[in-house]
């Protein structure tokens, strides 16, 4: 019989996972503040050399916040960050062009759909301000960039399913911020965005299901086909750009 090392880790990881396992667990609610420093370091046996380490670890991914100087509370990883952590992942593992299309083209229309059915009245108003900023900087790369991206994720967000919006932000942040080469390469991509993003637009803002998730797939569709006419590679890895560069 043949055995597996006995793992070993930091003491540091050990309180991180600890503390993390309390929270995942429920048994520490969104809010709850945490021990002191000192009753920390009791209850887990270590020193507050390492027990600092830990919660350093805890506070960088998002589980905990300051709430004071000396105060940690338990907290909620902001969406944006996951979405940001997991994009760049996702370019470590040299995802492809096709590979990401292809989940945007399975969540973006379904997306839109929800939205249509869902949407408060203060995304729709965002929504609209978005497609309009669009209209009048049309001609700035950067900013249609950063404004195509915040489009679809307002989109997801008026889907009202965090599910849904957990797993496309970061798959539509690394796809659209990458897309620089498309408007330079092909100048009419741009005023094919633009169309379709007020009739996807205007579909949610009426409740039209149907065609919200039929404009959004045009859409989807219609971004692969630029890429191809661009002479892009569609099977090569996407590297994520800083948007608004």
């Amino acid at each position: 019989m043949i055995f597996d090392a006995i793992e070993s880790m930091p003491n540091y990881r050990r309180v991180t996972l600890a503390i993390e396992q309390q929270i995942l667990s429920g048994r520490m609610k969104l809010g709850d503040p945490l021990p002191t420093e000192l009753d920390l370091a009791e209850q887990l046996g270590v020193n507050r050399s390492t027990l600092r380490e830990g919660l350093r670890a805890l506070e960088n991914a998002g589980f905990v916040k300051r709430a004071g100087a000396k105060k940690l509370i338990v907290s909620v990883p902001d969406s944006h960050e996951i979405a940001q952590y997991t994009s760049r992942a996702m370019t470590l593992y040299s995802i492809t062009f096709t590979e990401l299309w292809e989940m945007l083209m399975a969540l973006e229309p379904l997306s839109a759909r929800y939205a249509a059915q869902r949407a408060p009245k203060d995304l729709l108003t965002l929504i609209g301000e978005n497609v309009k900023a669009t209209e009048e900087r049309l001609h700035d790369d950067a900013t249609i960039i950063r404004l195509d991206v915040e489009f679809h994720g307002l989109v997801s967000k008026a889907a009202r399913n965090r599910a849904l919006t957990l797993a496309q932000e970061p798959l539509g942040l690394l796809l659209f911020s990458s897309t620089k080469r498309l408007y330079r390469s092909s100048p009419r991509a741009r005023y094919r965005l633009l169309e379709a993003h007020r009739k996807i637009f205007e579909a949610i803002a009426s409740g039209n299901l149907q065609a919200s998730e039929t404009w959004m797939r045009k859409h989807i569709e219609d971004f692969r086909r630029g890429y191809v006419v661009a002479g892009l590679d569609i099977n090569g890895p996407v590297r994520l750009s800083s948007l608004g560069r």
